[in-house]
């Protein structure tokens, strides 16, 4: 089974990929010759996740999933939620982000957070959403350097180390993207059927 993955983004293709099962080829944006932005004009993670592969689905005329993640910090009223890859305005880098947070969250001594990650599969005019969401804290400074992101001020429940201080496969059994990812699995494992 081949799926259109709409996402530009390396690192999610990266993690998506080593997860899925070895039957199931996963294609990017790239590989279709895909070039431009997606659409994200919605103010929740599921609305611009089913937006993503929508917009894909109809233009080529395919089932495809897409996939938006945010960061949920308590302290600052769950900022960066939605637009946590323009955090630090349209064309920040992942280094612009992580110092908007740190800065904002200066002298805060609640560093609760969560990534919640949506998957929408789009398959002839019907969707389907996926959601997976790990609790964690944010650290006071950067530590590690594998990952993307925020992967470097991010510390999962349950570890002592960030993502970004983790291999891919210690990630994976925190990520918040392979639990919506694994629901996914299994969906697809039953109308294959």
């Amino acid at each position: 089974m081949k799926l259109i993955f709409a996402t530009s983004n390396q690192h999610k293709l990266q993690e998506v990929k080593s997860v899925a099962a070895a039957d199931l080829e996963i294609v990017s944006l790239k590989d279709i010759g895909f070039v431009g932005e997606l659409p994200e004009t919605h103010e929740t993670i599921e609305e611009n996740s089913l937006e993503k592969a929508e917009y894909l689905s109809k233009k080529y005329n395919t089932a495809c999933f897409a996939e938006d993640t945010g960061l949920i910090i308590d302290s600052i009223n769950g900022e960066p939620g939605v637009y946590s890859a323009r955090y630090a305005g349209e064309n920040a880098s992942f280094e612009d982000n992580v110092n908007k947070v740190l800065s904002k969250m200066e002298g805060l001594e609640d560093r609760t957070a969560r990534f919640k990650t949506v998957i929408t599969y789009y398959s002839q005019g019907n969707y389907v959403q996926f959601t997976g969401i790990t609790e964690g804290q944010i650290t006071r400074e950067r530590m590690g350097n594998s990952g993307f992101g925020y992967d470097p001020i991010f510390i999962p429940s349950g570890s002592a180390k960030t993502y970004a201080e983790m291999t891919l496969d210690e990630k994976n059994a925190f990520s918040h993207r392979k639990k919506s990812f694994d629901l996914f699995a299994n969906h697809l494992k039953l109308i294959s059927v």
